[in-house]
């Protein structure tokens, strides 16, 4: 038996943990693996047969690849890439132009309270869906629809995935934002909630520029033995398994999602809460679909570099809006925003 590290290039998040620990521990021979982000290292004790350690990462390598992961010996240099925001500064403004435009017509209503109302639950969503986390869950329906494929069913266990997915995040919103109001928050036990929000949504979108590595260390998550246990159920092949497989993911480690859970507990109404998960998976379905039909994938690293730092900017914006109306809402500032 042999322990060897390795450095990873692609870990976002306490999701991407789990992914990487459930596809190389299937390896025989392998007895432990264990995952570090802070450190973006993996370490492998097994029995590698006499394999040199270049053979080993290579082998190790072959498993997370598709995930958009790499292995190294060598511990590689962060490149920051600067010059990718020459084309993500301007399609953030964009982005955030547009809806801060319909807002000001009153065709939705984004940003007027520290509330994360529907409009920005929903713009949340489809950021979460484009980001390197949420690709673990495309990952997941994709991994668990070979497995259906084999037995000539390609289509209903997606669709039920998909379903799951809607349905839990609707009636588990619901169970969190009753549970705020049984705890009856007062005003400033809502703001405290209202900042752990927004600087969950400032350390994602930090994350996401991917310039600075060591604030990954500071991304809200659960942990990442949960994600293991739920990215094991893709193994199943059982009809319902893909239903399950769906609504569970509303507990997958995935900062995106729990910043969300914890606005909607916020909400204290069924209703509210229910309405505010449901909208932001539904932000996230389009993407996701087309994942898990295998119609869309960023295959140049270029482009999803440039993709994900446009996303971070976003996310920053919207995290800096929270966390200023947060302020405002206790009277600690006075009103910063005239949208």
């Amino acid at each position: 038996m042999k322990t060897h590290i390795f450095h990873v290039n692609g870990m976002h998040c306490k999701a991407c943990v789990a992914l990487i620990e459930s596809e190389l521990e299937k390896l025989p021979g392998i007895s432990k693996v264990k995952a570090s982000l802070a450190d973006l290292s993996v370490e492998v004790e097994g029995d590698f047969e006499g394999q040199s350690i270049q053979e080993v990462a290579d082998k190790l390598g072959v498993m997370i690849e598709p995930h958009g992961y790499t292995l190294s010996i060598e511990k590689i240099k962060n490149s920051a890439k600067w010059v990718d925001f020459k084309i993500a500064v301007p399609i953030a403004f964009l982005f955030v132009g547009v809806f801060i435009g319909l807002q000001k017509l009153g065709i939705v209503n984004l940003i007027t309270t520290s509330d994360v109302n529907y409009g920005t639950a929903l713009l949340i969503g489809v950021i979460a869906s484009l980001s390197t986390c949420m690709a673990v869950v495309g990952g997941l329906v994709l991994s668990m629809s070979a497995n259906f494929a084999k037995e000539g069913n390609g289509v209903l266990p997606q669709i039920l995935f998909h379903v799951g997915r809607l349905i839990s995040f609707f009636v588990l919103g619901g169970v969190i934002g009753a549970l705020g109001s049984v705890f009856q928050l007062g005003q400033w036990g809502i703001f405290f909630l209202s900042l752990v929000v927004a600087l969950a949504l400032i350390v994602m979108g930090v994350n996401l520029l991917d310039v600075f590595p060591w604030a990954k260390k500071f991304q809200l998550t659960l942990p990442s033995s949960i994600g293991k246990k739920i990215h094991g159920l893709k193994e199943i092949n059982h009809t319902l398994i893909p239903f399950l497989l769906g609504a569970v993911t509303f507990f997958l480690p995935c900062g995106f999602t729990q910043s969300m859970q914890i606005y909607t507990l916020t909400t204290g109404s069924f209703i509210d809460g229910a309405l505010t998960m449901f909208i932001f998976s539904l932000g996230t379905l389009p993407v996701l679909a087309l994942l898990s039909f295998s119609f869309l994938g960023i295959k140049s690293k270029t482009q999803s570099s440039i993709l994900f730092k446009a996303a971070g900017l976003v996310v920053l914006f919207f995290g800096v809006i929270n966390l200023v109306n947060s302020l405002v809402v206790v009277g600690l500032i006075p009103p910063l925003f005239s949208f």
